[in-house]
C-alpha cells in the first residue's frame, strides 16, 4: 500500500504556495505516495489543520507549505515561530511525519528562488522530509 499524504498549503503568497505545492507533488509522484490537497488562509493555521487531519486516521505524513515574508511589524516573528513551534510539537507530541516547507524569507525574490522547482525546489526537500520520517516509522513499527 503506497503512502498516503496531506498537504497543508496557505496560498496567502499565491505564486510562491503554487510553487512550492508543484515541487511537493512532482515529488510525491516520483514516490509513487499519494496525496491529498487542503488550503488554509495562513501559515499559523497549518499545524491545527495536520492536528485535525491526523486526528482522522486518513494519512501518514504531512506536507507544510507557504510562505511569511518580513514586513514591518513584529507580526513575521510570531508567525514564523508559532507556526514552526506547533509542527515541531504535533511532530514530537504524535510522532507525526511532518515536511515543514514555510518559507520564512525577508522579501518576494528570497522566496521565489527557495520555492521554484528549478532552483532551491523547498517544495521537494518538505515532500522529502516527510518520506524520510515515514520510511523511519516503518522501519522500528
Amino acid at each position: 500500500m503506497s503512502d498516503k499524504i496531506l498537504i497543508v498549503v496557505s496560498p496567502y503568497y499565491e505564486e510562491i504556495s503554487g510553487l512550492l505545492l508543484q515541487g511537493a507533488k512532482d515529488t510525491l509522484a516520483g514516490a509513487g505516495a499519494g496525496y491529498d490537497i487542503i488550503e488554509v488562509p495562513g501559515a499559523l493555521e497549518i499545524p491545527v489543520a495536520i492536528k485535525i487531519a491526523h486526528d482522522s486516521g486518513r494519512y501518514n505524513g504531512y506536507i507544510a507549505l507557504g510562505c511569511v515574508l518580513r514586513g514591518e511589524t513584529t507580526h513575521y516573528d510570531i508567525v514564523c515561530n508559532e507556526s514552526a513551534a506547533g509542527l515541531s510539537r504535533l511532530a514530537l507530541d504524535h510522532s507525526l511525519a511532518i515536511g515543514n516547507g514555510i518559507l520564512t524569507c525577508e522579501n518576494e525574490d528570497q522566496a521565489l528562488v527557495r520555492a521554484r522547482p528549478n532552483e532551491m525546489n523547498k517544495g521537494r526537500d518538505a515532500a522529502l522530509a516527510a518520506l524520510s520520517v515515514i520510511a523511519l516509522k516503518k522501519k522500528f513499527q
